[in-house]
């Protein structure tokens, strides 16, 4: 038997990257960029160029010259299960205390020693949970000790407004007298959202799909050449990271959502622009009115589970 590489930060960066890239629907040919994936992963360039090295080690990439790291197949047609690596153990953990943050399983200011007993794991690996959710905003360390959720991921309000903000700002990125459609950015754009209706979509984690949905729109609103409206949106997908995990778990209704992506694709292709911006608001509408509506159902499943509580 196959005897898996040595568990360090390389060994488990490696997987993450093949997941990584296959959500990115990435080829055999394709760069794999240190910068893009340090930022994702929330680490320094170093291990990622380490785990890098450790992908051509197993063949999986290669390293040119002045140029860098390249795969070397196709990410889809590589299981990561048959690999002699370890695959990330803090992922599973890492959601589900997300869900309970969510869930509002975890009070709005906590210190490490509650969660150590709530969910009795090593403080090594809840800390590696906690600074991820750090650097992707979800929570942040108090000035003296303890940590802080994020008030935004509570509130409902909010939640609509970062939709009806989107919906002002990204039909009108589309409108942009220098708009310039990036033909090889859309053709893979178009590849990942044609793979998601394949099945993908049953088979992604919840933060691949986000990743998907996120890169699909600032990839829309990048070739307006607005530099302020391209940051605006990737500091809404920051923020509404965590809300889409929730809605994520509604798989199906995906679908409908890919549907639309590869025909909004379709109308900015075809020169049709301002038709292409009255389709993403309301396509950004319906999304925000599902939002709502599923909001008020767990409010009201909510008091009633607390009245039935109450009458036992």
């Amino acid at each position: 038997m196959t005897s898996k590489i040595k568990t360090d930060l390389a060994g488990q960066l490696a997987p993450k990257i093949l997941d990584m890239a296959r959500a990115r629907s990435m080829r055999a040919g394709d760069p794999l960029r240190e910068e893009a994936f340090a930022k994702e992963l929330g680490v320094s360039r170093s291990p990622v160029r380490r785990g890098f090295a450790l992908l051509e080690d197993l063949g999986l990439a290669v390293k040119e010259p002045n140029r860098g790291y390249f795969l070397t197949r196709d990410a889809r047609d590589i299981d990561v299960r048959k690999l002699p690596l370890d695959v990330d153990t803090f992922e599973d953990f890492y959601l589900r205390v997300v869900d309970d943050v969510l869930a509002g399983e975890i009070s709005t200011s906590f210190f490490e020693a509650e969660l150590l007993r709530k969910y009795d794991v090593p403080r090594g690996q809840l800390l590696k949970v906690l600074n991820r959710l750090a650097n992707e905003g979800m929570i942040e360390r108090n000035p003296g000790q303890g940590w802080s959720i994020n008030s935004f991921l509570h509130d409902s309000e909010a939640h609509i407004q970062s939709y009806r903000f989107r919906m002002a700002i990204e039909p009108a990125a589309l409108l942009e007298p220098g708009y310039k459609v990036d033909t090889a950015a859309f053709a893979k754009a178009r590849r990942i959202q044609q793979a998601l209706l394949d099945g993908d979509i049953f088979t992604l984690s919840r933060s691949q799909l986000f990743q998907i949905g996120s890169q699909l729109h600032e990839l829309i609103v990048r070739c307006s050449g607005n530099t302020f409206f391209l940051e605006a949106i990737r500091r809404q997908n920051q923020l509404r990271r965590f809300m889409a995990y929730q809605s994520n778990v509604d798989r199906p209704r995906l679908i409908s959502q890919c549907k639309e992506h590869i025909q909004l694709l379709d109308l900015i292709e075809q020169g049709r622009r301002e038709e292409a911006a009255a389709f993403l608001r309301e396509h950004l509408d319906v999304v925000s009115r599902l939002k709502a509506a599923r909001e008020a159902q767990d409010a009201r499943d909510l008091k009633q589970a607390l009245a039935v509580s109450d009458l036992g």
